[in-house]
C-alpha cells in the first residue's frame, strides 16, 4: 500500500513538474507578446488621467477619449512624418562629420600620440594589426554582414512591436473601465469594495508617475533643443530626440544622455562643448531639486532609497523596461502594504 501510494505521489510530482514545465516555455515564448501588452497597458494608464481631468471638467468620458486618443495618435503620426524625416537627415550628417574627421587625421600620428598617454600598457599597433587581419578574414566579414542584418530585422521588428503597442493602447484606453469592471467581478463580493479602493490608488499612481515621468522627458527634450538651437547645433533636433529618450529612465537617463549631447558637442566649434557642459550640469541639479520632486512627489510618494533600489532592481531583471516599472511598481507595493498589511498585523 505505501509503495502504491509513494507511486501515485511519484506520478502526480512528474506530472506537475512537466506541467510547470509546459507553462514556463509558453510564457517564454510569448514574452514579446507579453512585453507588448505591458507597455500598452502601462501607456494606458498613463493617459487615464488625462481622461479623468477632463471628465471632471465636465467631458462625457467617450468624448474625453475621443479627445485623448486623438491628440495621442495625432502627436505619434505628427511626429513619424514631420520629426523623424529631421532625425534622419541630423543622423547622417553627424556619420558623415564623424566620417570625415576621423578621415582628417593622420592614422599613423594619432596611433603615435594614443600611444604616448596608454605608454607600454597595451601595444595600439599590434592592435591595429589585429583589427586588420579580423577583416581580411572572410568569414569574419561574413559575421560582420549577419550582425548587420540581425540589426535591421531588429529595427523592422521594434518598429511592428510600436504599431501592435500603439493598437493596443487604443483599445485599453478606450475599454478600460470595461476590463476594471471584469477584473472586479472576480474579487468576492464581500472583499470587493476594499479591493477596488486599493486598486484604483494603484492604478493612479501608476498613471501619474507615466505624466510625470514623460513631462521631465519632454522638458528635457525641449530645453535641450532651445538650448542646441542657440549653439546653432546641426544636430540640435537629433541630440533634443536623444535627450528625451534618455530622460525616460528614471536616476540614470539624464545624464546619459547629458554625456552623449557633450561629447557630440565636442565637433562644433570650440567653445560649444565648454557651453554645453555648464548647461547640463545646471540643468540636472535644477531638475533634481526643482523640477523633478515638484512633478514626481504629486504623481507617486515613494522614498528616495527605495526608488533608487526598484530602479536598480528592475533594470537588473528587465532592462531599460524594468527600470521604467521598477518605480511605479514600489509605489503600488507600499500602497498595498500600508492598505492590507498594516492594517492586519494592528489587528493581531
Amino acid at each position: 500500500m505505501k509503495i502504491t501510494n509513494a507511486f501515485k505521489i511519484g506520478l502526480l510530482g512528474g506530472l506537475g513538474v512537466l506541467v510547470a514545465l509546459v507553462i514556463g516555455g509558453a510564457v517564454s515564448s510569448l514574452a514579446t507578446i507579453i512585453t507588448y501588452i505591458a507597455v500598452a497597458l502601462f501607456v494606458s494608464l498613463g493617459l487615464e488621467p488625462i481622461v479623468a481631468w477632463l471628465e471632471k471638467r465636465k467631458v462625457p468620458r467617450w468624448a474625453a477619449i475621443l479627445i485623448v486618443l486623438g491628440a495621442f495618435t495625432g502627436v505619434l503620426v505628427g511626429f513619424f512624418f514631420a520629426v523623424i524625416p529631421v532625425i534622419v537627415n541630423q543622423t547622417t550628417t553627424l556619420i558623415n562629420t564623424l566620417t570625415d574627421y576621423f578621415a582628417s587625421i593622420t592614422f599613423d600620428d594619432f596611433l603615435d600620440q594614443a600611444q604616448g598617454y596608454v605608454g607600454n600598457w597595451v601595444d595600439l599597433d599590434k592592435t591595429r594589426n589585429q583589427v586588420v587581419s579580423f577583416f581580411q578574414d572572410p568569414a569574419n566579414i561574413v559575421e560582420v554582414g549577419n550582425g548587420i542584418l540581425a540589426v535591421g530585422v531588429a529595427i523592422g521588428t521594434g518598429l511592428f512591436g510600436g504599431i501592435v503597442v500603439l493598437i493596443l493602447t487604443l483599445y485599453f484606453t478606450s475599454s478600460m473601465k470595461t476590463i476594471k469592471r471584469g477584473l472586479y467581478s472576480l474579487i468576492a463580493a464581500s472583499k470587493r469594495k476594499r479591493f477596488m479602493e486599493i486598486s484604483e490608488q494603484v492604478t493612479q499612481a501608476v498613471g501619474r508617475y507615466v505624466v510625470g515621468q514623460a513631462s521631465l522627458a519632454a522638458c528635457n527634450g525641449v530645453l535641450s533643443f532651445i538650448f542646441l538651437s542657440i549653439l546653432q547645433s546641426p544636430f540640435a533636433a537629433l541630440l533634443a530626440f536623444v535627450a528625451f529618450l534618455c530622460s525616460l529612465v528614471p536616476l540614470v537617463g539624464t545624464i546619459t544622455g547629458s554625456i552623449i549631447i557633450v561629447a557630440t558637442t565636442a565637433f562644433l566649434p570650440f567653445p560649444a562643448v565648454l557651453w554645453a557642459a555648464g548647461y547640463y550640469l545646471v540643468y540636472m541639479q535644477v531638475e533634481a531639486y526643482v523640477l523633478s520632486p515638484n512633478i514626481m512627489n504629486r504623481a507617486v510618494k515613494v522614498p528616495g532609497a527605495i526608488v533608487v533600489i526598484a530602479a536598480l532592481a528592475g533594470g537588473t531583471l528587465a532592462g531599460v523596461l524594468g527600470a521604467l516599472v521598477a518605480i511605479p511598481v514600489a509605489a503600488s507595493i507600499l500602497i498595498i502594504v500600508k492598505q492590507v498589511w498594516v492594517p492586519r498585523q494592528n489587528e493581531l
